[in-house]
C-alpha cells in the first residue's frame, strides 16, 4: 500500500481557483473510492486556503491512475478542464505526505502561520471520512499522528501563543482602518452560523463589541445566538441591521451573496463608513462592494498579506518537532508493513513444530519425555526466529521490506497477506478534544 496526496494551496494558486476546485468536495472521496480500484482510501481536507486529498493506492504503479481518477471527478464537479485541474495540484508520495500534513496540522503552512484552527479542520476531515467509510487504516493513523504533532507543537513551542487566526488578523485590520478603534462602540453584522462565525463572535466579545446581529440564510441564527449572544435577524430585518452597521463579516459561503448594488441601496442614507470582511472562500460579498463610497472590503487575500510572521526561533522549534514526528511515523509505518511477514513466518514454523509434536505424542504418548522434547524444540524455534525477526525490522526501517517478503516466498513458499482496510461504516476513533463547534462543517 502506498500513501499519496494531491495538494492545492494559497501558496501556489489563487484563492478563486481553490474555491472552484473545492466544488463537490464533500462527495469526492466516496465517489472516487467507489469508481476506481486504484484508490484504496481517501480523506479530503478543504479549508478557506487549501484543497488537499490524502489517499492510499494498492501499489506505487497505481498512483498515477488514482490521481487521474481524482482529477477527472474534480474537473466534472468544478467545470474546469482536466488539464487546468491537474496543473493546480502538486503530488506528494511516501514520506513527503506525512511531512506536509504534519506541517499543515501544526499551522506551519497556513496563511496565518501558527494559527490553531487548522488542527480542528484536520480532525474533522478524519472523522468525516471515518463516518463515510473512506478512511483506510493507514490514513487513520496518518491523521491521528498529524493531530498529535499539532498538539506537541502547541505545547512545546510559543508558536501560536498569541492566539492568531484568520479571524483575529481580519479584525486587527478592521481596527487599523477604523476612525474609532473602540469596538465597544461598534455595531456588527455576521453572515453565517458555522465554525468561523462562532470564532468571530467570540473574538468580537473579547474586543468589547456587544451589538452583534446574526443572519443565516438557512434559518439557524436563532439557535446560534441562543448560546453565544447577539441578535438574530431574518431577511426582513437584515437590511436595517446592515444600514446601521460599522462592520459586516461574511462567514457563510452560501450561494446567496451580497451584491454591490443591493448594498449601495441599503446603505444610501447611512452616515458612518462600513468595513466589510469577507471570510468565505466562495465569497459572501460581490468584489465590487469594495468600490462603493464609504465601504472598505477586506478579503482572505488581504488577511494573508497582512498576517504577521512568527518568531524565527518558534518556527525552528516547531519545524524540528514536525520533521521528527514525520520520520517516526514513516519508520513505524515501514516496521508495521513487515509485521504480516513476521507473523506468516512464525505461523509457518509453529505449524511445522506442532505437526512433528503430534507424531511424537502418537508414538510415545503424553509422557514427561515428550513434554521435555516439546519444551526444547520450542526454545530452539524461538532462537531460530530471533535473527529473521530482527532482520525483518532492519530491512523495513530502510524501506527494503519487499526483499524480506520475496525471500520468504522463495525459500518457504510463504505468501504474505496484507491487512485489509476497515469496512465502510466503521465507527470513528474517539476524539475527546472534539467540541461542539469543531463538529460543525466549516463552509468558509
Amino acid at each position: 500500500m502506498v500513501l499519496f496526496s494531491l495538494v492545492a494551496t494559497h501558496a501556489d494558486i489563487d484563492l478563486e481557483t481553490v474555491a472552484q476546485l473545492s466544488t463537490g468536495a464533500s462527495e469526492l472521496a466516496t465517489s472516487t473510492l467507489a469508481g476506481s480500484p486504484a484508490v484504496a482510501g481517501a480523506i479530503v481536507l478543504a479549508t478557506c486556503n487549501r484543497f488537499e486529498i490524502y489517499a492510499e493506492a494498492p501499489h506505487a504503479d497505481d498512483v498515477a491512475v488514482a490521481r487521474a481518477a481524482f482529477i477527472s471527478r474534480i474537473s466534472a464537479a468544478s467545470g474546469l478542464s482536466d488539464q487546468r485541474v491537474s496543473r493546480a495540484f502538486g503530488t506528494r508520495i511516501g514520506p513527503d505526505v506525512s511531512q506536509h500534513l504534519f506541517s499543515v496540522s501544526s499551522g506551519l503552512d497556513s496563511a496565518v502561520v501558527g494559527e490553531r484552527e487548522i488542527a480542528g479542520q484536520v480532525r474533522r476531515s478524519l472523522i468525516t471520512a471515518q463516518h463515510e467509510g473512506t478512511a483506510s487504516s493507514a490514513l487513520v493513523r496518518l491523521f491521528q499522528a498529524a493531530s498529535k504533532t499539532a498538539k506537541d507543537v502547541g505545547a512545546q513551542t510559543a508558536l501560536g501563543s498569541r492566539g492568531l487566526s484568520i479571524v483575529s488578523v481580519a479584525l486587527d485590520l478592521a481596527t487599523d482602518l477604523s476612525e474609532n478603534p473602540d469596538w465597544s462602540a461598534k455595531k456588527a453584522v455576521i453572515l453565517g452560523t458555522g465554525a468561523y462565525a462562532g470564532a468571530t463572535m467570540s473574538l468580537l466579545r473579547e474586543r468589547g463589541c456587544t451589538d452583534v446581529s446574526v443572519f443565516s440564510s438557512s434559518g439557524r441564527a436563532a439557535g446560534f445566538v441562543a448560546t453565544r449572544g447577539g441578535t438574530a435577524v431574518d431577511e426582513d430585518t437584515l437590511p436595517a441591521a446592515v444600514a446601521a452597521a460599522d462592520v459586516m463579516i461574511g462567514c457563510s459561503g452560501s450561494d446567496t451573496r451580497v451584491e454591490a448594488a443591493e448594498l449601495a441601496q441599503v446603505r444610501s442614507a447611512a452616515p458612518q463608513p462600513l468595513i466589510a470582511i469577507d471570510l468565505a472562500l466562495t465569497h459572501d460579498f460581490d468584489p465590487a462592494v469594495g468600490e462603493l463610497d464609504g465601504v472598505e472590503l477586506l478579503t482572505l487575500e488581504s488577511v494573508r498579506l497582512a498576517a504577521p510572521q512568527e518568531q524565527a526561533e518558534s518556527l525552528t522549534q516547531a519545524s524540528s518537532i514536525v520533521t521528527g514526528a514525520a520520520i517516526a511515523f514513516e519508520q513505524e509505518r515501514e516496521t508495521r508493513s513487515v509485521d504480516s511477514a513476521i507473523v506468516a513466518l512464525r505461523r509457518h514454523t509453529m505449524n511445522v513444530l506442532d505437526a512433528e509434536m503430534e507424531k511424537v505424542r502418537a508414538r510415545h504418548g503424553c509422557t514427561a519425555a515428550a513434554e521435555e522434547v516439546e519444551f526444547a524444540l520450542r526454545r530452539m524455534v524461538k532462537q531460530l526466529l530471533h535473527v529473521p525477526t530482527v532482520r525483518a525490522r532492519e530491512l523495513a526501517a530502510n524501506g527494503q521490506q519487499e526483499h524480506y517478503v520475496a525471500g520468504l516466498e522463495a525459500l518457504y513458499g510463504i505468501t504474505v497477506d496484507q491487512p485489509a482496510a476497515p469496512e465502510a461504516g466503521a465507527c470513528p476513533a474517539d476524539d475527546p478534544q472534539l467540541t461542539g463547534t469543531d463538529q460543525q462543517r466549516h463552509t468558509a
